[in-house]
């Protein structure tokens, strides 16, 4: 959840005025003239796609969190909104991605290491266990299986008797992405399309408060990309799933409006800072030439950005905390509605509550010690800023048109075109760095010996085992008759054209597990190999 409306600080400790980018209002009493002026909160929100910015309401908290059981990770939850965190943002394990259970035999050695298991209903609703789905803000980073566990949470705030029209937060949802850069899909692309626009009509009549996709750059950026490609890739994806809405029968301002996005943040500030700024100003432009939206909202680029954890080191790790001190403040100089930090020691290990809280506590003194939440936009007028971020936007736009021009993204990937200018940019990355053109303390400068440092959490390697016995119980104690009635119906809807959102809730509340539901839909959708683009 956001924090309550904010008093700003008007002038500085010594007493200086803060001089913010002018307001419609001061230049209506000037002689200079508003046309081409760009401002906040106005088309096309280069500078802030609220008039008041931090002025008003901070960015929303979001730490990134999930591993071992829903149990622990539930009390990492409570841990963290008792720290002063904002909103909430679950980390799934490997199995939960891809839609098996933990009993399946591919998920053997990967329950809960990079993120929380989640079977069943049961799972679920222990994971937010004593946390009040009517008042929380909540993000899950999940893609191909994203109709399922948007399914099972809505059915959690169902039995805590929350209503579903009051419930706020995030599904990713963006396959793409998948094929792209990350690789956790299952189904063919025209199959997990179907599942994505479904979710988008689904949610349009019945969660109105809930962003239905965030496509997601931070992935094509970890993946290897520039900052230029991350925005074209990015924007180009978000194009393609509103054209696929619109097709579905969808209106534009049906669900662009609860579109968001999410980018990562990395190590060159400014650069950074310019992205954030071009991102805006052409989605902007994208949306409104293409589509003719007539809700405002529409065409707003609203993202969350993570700091960049492939720039994390294990070599000595401490200076991690300077490395996301800087990316955090350069995307909150960059506008962003939500942010996370990571945590110091994620190069060696799942972060500790320590270093967890220290991220946390990274943000809160960016929001109240820094000054940079007083001021609108703190980088308007800068040359080094401006200009990058006309060029970002530029050559950003090129890389669009190119693909455009081969076919569109679908076509694109498929071939693997997208794959391979990321897997070029990186392997560039690479060779900078072992050539030394491309600095990085601690790597490939400033190297000293390493003392042995006792960071990063260790899993309790019994946790497997505990969450494949409790999953045995649960289908033990359910209604086997009913389970089956309701994946029968799940069936036959994925073999018409109807929304699958209604017998997906309907099973997962009987007692249908994840492996089951996403089982049926493999049988009738397929799987499917992405070119890597090599």
């Amino acid at each position: 959840m956001n924090v309550d409306k904010r008093s700003s600080r008007s002038t500085t400790r010594s007493g200086l005025p803060r001089k913010d980018v002018p307001t419609m209002e001061s230049l209506s009493q000037t002689e200079h003239p508003t046309k081409g002026h760009e401002l906040p909160g106005l088309p096309p929100y280069t500078r802030g796609i609220h008039k008041g910015m931090y002025k008003d309401r901070l960015w929303t908290m979001r730490q990134y969190a999930g591993f071992s059981t829903a149990k622990e990770t539930n009390e990492r939850f409570r841990l963290l909104l008792n720290s002063g965190q904002t909103g909430l943002s679950v980390a799934f394990d490997l199995p939960t991605q891809l839609g098996l259970d933990s009993d399946d035999e591919d998920s053997l050695g990967e329950v809960g290491k990079v993120g929380v298991p989640i079977d069943s209903l049961e799972d679920m609703e222990e994971l937010f266990n004593d946390i009040d789905l009517g008042k929380v803000s909540t993000s899950m980073t999940i893609n191909a299986p994203a109709t399922t566990l948007l399914a099972l949470y809505v059915a959690t705030a169902d039995n805590q008797g929350v209503s579903r029209d009051s419930l706020r937060g995030t599904v990713q949802n963006d396959i793409l992405k998948e094929y792209i850069a990350r690789g956790l899909y299952i189904y063919p692309p025209k199959e997990s399309i179907r599942l994505t626009t479904d979710l988008f009509e689904w949610c349009n009549e019945n969660v109105p408060k809930w962003n239905t996709i965030s496509v997601s750059g931070y992935h094509i950026r970890e993946a290897g990309s520039t900052a230029v490609e991350e925005v074209a890739l990015t924007l180009a994806n978000g194009i393609f799933y509103a054209e696929e809405a619109v097709k579905s029968g969808l209106e534009i301002d049906d669900f662009a409006p609860r579109m968001s996005f999410f980018f990562g943040c990395h190590n060159d500030f400014f650069e950074e800072i310019s992205k954030f700024r071009a991102a805006r100003k052409l989605w902007y432009e994208l949306i409104n030439e293409r589509f003719e939206p007539k809700n405002p909202k529409s065409s707003q680029l609203r993202f969350h950005t993570q700091t960049a954890g492939v720039t994390l080191t294990a070599q000595q790790p401490m200076n991690n905390t300077v490395r996301v001190s800087y990316q955090a403040l350069s995307a909150v100089l960059g506008g962003t509605q939500s942010l996370h930090t990571n945590s110091y020691d994620e190069a060696i290990g799942l972060p500790t509550d320590e270093s967890v809280k220290i991220a946390l506590r990274t943000q809160q003194i960016i929001a109240s010690e820094t000054g940079v939440a007083d001021v609108v936009d703190p980088m308007a007028g800068s040359y080094h800023v401006e200009e990058m971020t006309a060029s970002i936007k530029e050559n950003a736009r090129k890389l669009i048109d190119e693909i455009e021009s081969k076919g569109g993204v679908l076509d694109c990937l498929k071939l693997g075109f997208q794959q391979k200018m990321i897997h070029d940019s990186a392997w560039k990355e690479i060779n900078d760095i072992e050539e030394k053109k491309l600095l990085v303390v601690g790597v490939n400068s400033n190297i000293e010996d390493e003392e042995e440092l006792n960071l990063g959490m260790k899993i309790d390697s019994t946790n497997e085992k505990k969450q494949v016995t409790k999953l045995e119980k649960f289908k033990l104690r359910r209604d086997e008759v009913a389970v089956k009635e309701t994946l029968r119906k799940l069936q036959n809807t994925c073999e018409g054209t109807e929304n699958i959102m209604p017998p997906l809730i309907e099973a997962l509340k009987i007692g249908a597990t994840v492996g089951e539901v996403n089982g049926v839909m493999r049988e009738v959708f397929g799987t499917w190999v992405s070119p890597s683009g090599v």
